[in-house]
Parts: structure tokens; C-alpha cells; sequence
């Protein structure tokens, strides 16, 4: 358990700014009050973080630090948004609700090493060397030869947006900051710089739900080894998810090719339209059944129960 002063902004719950409380973390579970004193009464807000899809949104440069908690509840969604004050406690916020949506306590031998590699990665970002201070000053900048181009790296769209000379000195900053890592530890940084990425490890499909009043527009669902995610085609945002530690139940019905899927507290009915439904079926029960393996590397693979999760179709 811990707790700290952090600001937050819940959507569905009548504040429209941020609101500064005193925040306390215990086990799966979060809760607010008004100051550190008034843990003995009653919370303002106490929210259970086991099945909640947590994203950040960060920019170093104006140490903005958001830790964005979508939680489901029989009444729709509620949406937090945590203001860090730092760095160090923005890693042990994020790194505590990211174990807790997956069912894990900070007491899970994972806790540390999660905290310590959103560090790193935020160190990278901003530049900054291992032992402190800015990579301009104790690293040399990375020169570049005549016929560099940027966009060879990134999108035109964003040379433009951002403009060459300024991206060129991005690129040798983020350079300068990592010339000394030897090649495992560039390829280690290289994955938790990835990992860390918005869309890492998801899958997206335009699929159309159906309910009782028929079907509806054709919509973008994301599938990932947490759950099934109604996304914003426009941002990229999780509207709504769908996590697995919250299924009960999936089906499909291999003659209208439709998956219905049964959740604590609603069902969902949708056919596939840009992939056939096997395929949106196979990334569920992989994903299924990667989450039911153990950490025990001689475990010895199941090909039945994979065959089981993942076939079946006709």
C-alpha cells in the first residue's frame, strides 16, 4: 500500500477540471480523500482496477504526467485521469494501476522491475543521461552527414509539422542519449521504448455489433492480450473495454459467422467485416491461452488446449 497527493479529473462524476486529493493504493484498489488525515472515514471515491484499460498520456517538455483509467461499472464507464506532479511518482502510479488491471498486487516480484523500466524509458525521452543532467551538456551531439534526411525515419507528415532543423536536433539528442548503450541494452531500450508505444499490441478490426434493436454501423475494435476494445476511429482512444479477466463465456456461429462473447456484465454480438471471423476468433483464444501458461519455461506446450481455444471453425 501507498498514497500520495495526485490530481484528478473523473469525467462521470460531475468534475470538469482537475481536482487535487490524496490518493491511496492498496491491493486492487483505489480510493481518494480529501486530505492524507481523512483516511479513517469514508473515501470520496473507491474503484476497483482489476479489468480497467489504463493508457498514458505524457509530453516530458511540459511535464504533463496523465495516467488515463478506463473502469467499467453496470452503469457505463468511468473515465479517470490522474495528475502526476514527477516522474518517480508517476512510474510508481502507472506501474502500480497497469498490475492491477492485469489482477496483480505491488506485491507481485514484477512491481520494481516495472517501475524501474518506465524510468528508463522516460529517461530516454527527456534526454537525460544515466547519472543526471541534460544529454547537451555531457555527450557530444551526433553529427550527421550532408545527406541526412528525416523523413527517411519518420512520416512526411510530421517533417513537415515539426520541421526539419528542429527534427534533425531531436534525432542527435535521442542519439546522444543512447551512443553509450552496448548493443543488448540498445535492443532492451529499443523494446521498452516499443512497449510502451500507444497501439503496441493491438490488433484492429472494423467489425459490426448487433443488438436488439439490429445491427449498427460498422465500428473499430482493438484485440490484445488484456481484452476486446471499442476504439475511436479518429484518435485512436479506447471508448469501451471488453477485458478478459471479465469474460465468462465466447461463441461463434460459424454459419452467419458471428462472435457473441459474455462479460460479468453485459454481452456483445459482432461480425467481423474486414477479416473473416476465424481470425478474430484465433487472436482471442491465443491470447487465452498465453494468459493461462505459467513463468515455468519447462512447461510443456498443450497443443490440444491451444487446438481447443483456437480451432473449431467449419
Amino acid at each position: 500500500m501507498f498514497g500520495c497527493y495526485c490530481q484528478i479529473q473523473p469525467k462521470k462524476l460531475g468534475f470538469n477540471n482537475f481536482k487535487r486529493a490524496y490518493f491511496v493504493f492498496r491491493d486492487l484498489f483505489l480510493s481518494y480523500y480529501n486530505a492524507a488525515q481523512d483516511q479513517s472515514g469514508p473515501p470520496l471515491g473507491h474503484f476497483n482496477l482489476k479489468g480497467c484499460e489504463v493508457t498514458q498520456d505524457i509530453k516530458i517538455s511540459e511535464q504533463k504526467f496523465h495516467i488515463k483509467i478506463l473502469i467499467p461499472s453496470s452503469d457505463g464507464m468511468n473515465e479517470l485521469i490522474l495528475k502526476c506532479d514527477s516522474e518517480p511518482q508517476y512510474a510508481k502510479w502507472l506501474a502500480a494501476c497497469k498490475l492491477a488491471s492485469r489482477g496483480k498486487t505491488m506485491a507481485d516480484s514484477s512491481y520494481n522491475s516495472e517501475v524501474e523500466s518506465l524510468k528508463r524509458t522516460l529517461l530516454l525521452q527527456s534526454g537525460k543521461q544515466q547519472n543526471g543532467g541534460d544529454s547537451k551538456g555531457r555527450a557530444p551531439i551526433v553529427q550527421f552527414p550532408s545527406d541526412f534526411n528525416p523523413s527517411e525515419f519518420v512520416s512526411n507528415h510530421y517533417v513537415k509539422r515539426a520541421g526539419e532543423s528542429r527534427l534533425k536536433s531531436r534525432i542527435s539528442d535521442a542519439h546522444s542519449s543512447i551512443r553509450n548503450l552496448s548493443n543488448s541494452e540498445a535492443k532492451l531500450q529499443y523494446i521498452r521504448t516499443w512497449e510502451s508505444l500507444k497501439g503496441h499490441g493491438l490488433h484492429y478490426f472494423i467489425v459490426k455489433f448487433f443488438d436488439e434493436r439490429g445491427s449498427r454501423k460498422p465500428e473499430l475494435i482493438a484485440v490484445s492480450n488484456r481484452g476486446l476494445f471499442l476504439v475511436n476511429s479518429d484518435n485512436g482512444d479506447c471508448i469501451k473495454p471488453w477485458p478478459f479477466t471479465k469474460m465468462k463465456k465466447w461463441h461463434v456461429n460459424w454459419e452467419i459467422r458471428h462472435i457473441r462473447m459474455a462479460f460479468d456484465l453485459e454481452e456483445i454480438d459482432f461480425k467481423p467485416l474486414s477479416a473473416d471471423c476465424k481470425v478474430v476468433h484465433e487472436f482471442i483464444g491465443g491470447y487465452i491461452f498465453v494468459s493461462m501458461r505459467s513463468k515455468d519455461q519447462k512447461q510443456a506446450l498443450d497443443e490440444e488446449g491451444f487446438m481447443r481455444l483456437t480451432g473449431g471453425w467449419a
